[in-house]
């Protein structure tokens, strides 16, 4: 035990001018106040990588239909849950990848490879004109676009001990509005012609591609976020020193190499990789993530489906238009909760207890969302707007405090991997979130006048049941908490 916490120190000894690592822990040492520059790169970058995972799915069932691959009306169902799991199968195959390539070569260059690919493939989708085009560049989007985990590295590198949990939370807050925008930015732009004839004719390529028009609307973002990394500081030590086997750097003389039993640094992530597995506080967190993450993406999918449902199915009757407003106005609330209230209460509480304590509030607001639909007019409106913002900042202030625990399971020269096995693992859960959701709530619509959870009841009460688990896991015997590298010790049971 007392190893493995001498591991996590990972205390830096000896900086060099030449090294950029070394240059931010310097910048590190002399800033005062909050560094607002870095930390507004980790909020643009995390967008730009957020926006493309769920833009579609207020448009996906009509795109599909559009494509004409279905020969029935009930199987478009199966041909959008294969389209909207493409991403994430894409993801989780290349994670891994680009975590080592990350903890090698540097955060920056992964970072300017995803978002380049966001900026081209985001327009290219929105071209598509059959139904394997579009899975085509779904998947290859999915497999270059993997900087979520590296910049959740870069984040904890770039911030000092006062600051780490904002850090962590702009990681967060910025991934939970782009999966609360981009859908919102996909409902209102799609299929500009039929909504905005005055604006966009029929005879314009907006006629002729309806879903290229929120595709571009993307990948004009990504683009000013490409040219805008480029002045992105690295944070990855680069130079020729030493490290010990229990991760702390010495200088390279050869009294020091004898005694510590050093290896070369550009040896270090291949032969410290195999660790992470045994490295229980890691593979414990990840796994309490991969839960929750399957949680949000099913309860993702089933929102935007059960808010545009006839009501006589239990439904709201919303437009696709009424559903774009609630989420945009729960992205923007969401950013302010983010920024004014979570860094307070996670210093408070501690990262693990807003983990339980967002997962215990989660469950009676779902809940509620059947009983909400029983409401009308101006009503209805005002209280799923409430229920969808408190929803979307219980379920960032989750993951962000997961974000923070699993940081601080691991060094920094093995933070890029350990962030690529999360993605990794994230991604086949997620990527069984559509098919499941969608399953679950067809199966539901069949069944309204059931003696046991009617309708959409039994729909909330299964995600309910993945978030019990989910918050059961995060206690002991299973979840380990590690003393962290920067001198914290998580509390709670």
């Amino acid at each position: 035990m007392e190893e493995n916490e001498q591991t996590l120190l990972n205390k830096v000894e000896i900086q060099y001018d030449d090294c950029p690592g070394c240059k931010v822990a310097r910048l590190k040492d002399e800033r005062k106040g909050v560094p607002y520059k870095e930390f507004s790169y980790i909020w643009l970058v995390s967008l730009c990588t957020a926006l493309p995972i769920k833009f579609l799915f207020p448009f996906l069932y009509f795109m599909i239909q559009d494509f004409g691959i279905a020969k029935r009306v009930e199987d478009i169902g199966f041909y959008a849950g294969f389209l909207g799991s493409s991403f994430m199968v894409g993801r989780a195959l290349t994670s891994i990848g680009w975590g080592m390539a990350a903890d090698l070569y540097g955060r920056r260059p992964v970072i300017l490879i995803g978002t380049l690919s966001v900026a081209v493939l985001s327009t290219l989708f929105g071209l598509s004109s059959n139904f394997w085009m579009a899975v085509s560049l779904r998947f290859l989007l999915g497999s270059l676009n993997s900087v979520q985990g590296t910049i959740r590295a870069y984040a904890s590198e770039i911030s000092t001990e006062e600051h780490f949990a904002l850090a962590l939370s702009l990681v967060s807050t910025s991934r939970g509005v782009g999966l609360v925008i981009g859908p919102a930015i996909g409902g209102f732009f799609a299929q500009p012609a039929e909504k905005y004839p005055n604006v966009f004719p029929k005879h314009s390529p907006f006629g002729r591609f309806p879903y290229l028009l929120p595709c571009l609307i993307i990948s004009l973002y990504a683009t000013v976020i490409f040219a805008l990394c480029w002045w992105l500081p690295e944070t990855l030590h680069k130079h020729n020193e030493k490290i010990n086997e229990k991760g702390v750097l010495w200088a390279s003389n050869e009294s020091e190499e004898k005694d510590c039993a050093d290896v070369d640094l550009k040896e270090r992530p291949r032969s410290s990789y195999g660790n992470l597995l045994k490295n229980w506080p890691l593979m414990s967190t990840i796994i309490v993530y991969c839960i929750f993450s399957l949680q949000e993406m099913a309860y993702s999918e089933i929102f935007s489906i059960w808010a545009v449902s006839d009501k006589k199915y239990g439904g709201l009757s919303f437009s696709s238009q009424d559903v774009g407003m609630v989420l945009a106005i729960s992205g923007f609330g969401l950013l302010l909760f983010q920024f004014l209230l979570y860094p307070q209460v996670e210093k408070r509480l501690g990262p693990l207890a807003v983990t339980r304590l967002s997962a215990v509030l989660s469950i009676p607001l779902l809940w509620s969302y059947p009983y909400i639909s029983l409401l009308s007019g101006s009503t209805l409106h005002l209280a799923i707007t409430i229920a969808s913002l408190l929803r979307n900042a219980l379920s960032v202030s989750l993951i962000t405090g997961i974000f923070i625990l699993l940081n601080n399971a691991v060094p920094q020269h093995q933070r890029g991997v350990a962030n690529g096995i999360s993605i990794t693992a994230m991604s086949i859960f997620k990527a069984a979130g559509p098919a499941g959701g969608g399953a679950i709530f067809s199966w539901a619509q069949k069944r309204q006048h059931a003696a046991f959870l009617p309708g959409d009841q039994m729909v909330f009460f299964v995600l309910n049941v993945v978030q019990f688990i989910g918050l059961v896991m995060t206690f002991k015997p299973f979840l380990a908490l590690p003393r962290t590298h920067r001198g914290r010790h998580q509390t709670g049971d």
